[in-house]
């Protein structure tokens, strides 16, 4: 008798609560890639859903400042935005404008280079909220740590918060600055 009251509790039970489907959630688009994803999906993805062939070390905290250098190769100045920006040509995203300069300096914006530029610019298209990313200029000695901060919006662009920390050479300055991606896929400061 005692089996009969628990199968007529356990099928009750299972009429009004009948179990769900297993759901599984993909990883955040800024997660590490671990296991199936690393082995299997050669990009990443960025912070505006762009898909990247390489994340240059930004997702293990380190940015591979060389590699980011011989990605963007001989490109100087204006041209970086315009070579960069478009189609599958661009290999790494990058920031532009007098950020550095107007931050920190006319002397480290000087001495700060396109693959300084490219790692920062990268970092805040690759790199997870609140986790640094660092990189060593061998040219000027500094070190840089460029930590994502939380998203905005503004006048329809995607913007990130990030704290900027420059060591070395007599140097050591934090500044909180905030960029924002433009219609050519380039990073730019936020005027606002």
């Amino acid at each position: 008798m005692h089996y009969k009251k628990l199968l007529i509790s356990c099928s009750l039970f299972t009429m009004l609560f009948p179990m769900a489907p297993a759901v599984y959630a993909d990883p955040p688009p800024w997660a590490p890639a671990h296991g199936w994803r690393k082995k299997n999906d050669p990009y990443y993805t960025g912070y505006a859903g762009r898909q990247w062939s390489d994340d240059y070390g930004i997702s293990s905290g380190r940015c591979n400042r060389e590699a980011v250098g011989t990605a963007l190769g001989g490109i100087v100045g204006g041209a970086i935005g315009s070579t960069v920006g478009k189609g599958d040509g661009r290999a790494v995203a990058i920031i532009l404008g007098t950020v550095i300069g107007a931050v920190v300096g006319n002397k480290i914006g000087r001495d700060l280079d396109n693959a300084d530029r490219g790692c920062l610019g990268h970092t805040l298209e690759l790199g997870a909220q609140n986790r640094p990313v660092t990189w060593v200029n061998p040219d000027n000695r500094l070190n840089y740590t460029v930590t994502p901060l939380s998203g905005f919006s503004a006048n329809g662009q995607k913007c990130r918060n990030y704290k900027l920390n420059m060591r070395g050479d007599g140097i050591n300055d934090t500044r909180s600055e905030r960029a924002c991606l433009a219609t050519d896929g380039t990073w730019k400061p936020y005027r606002g």
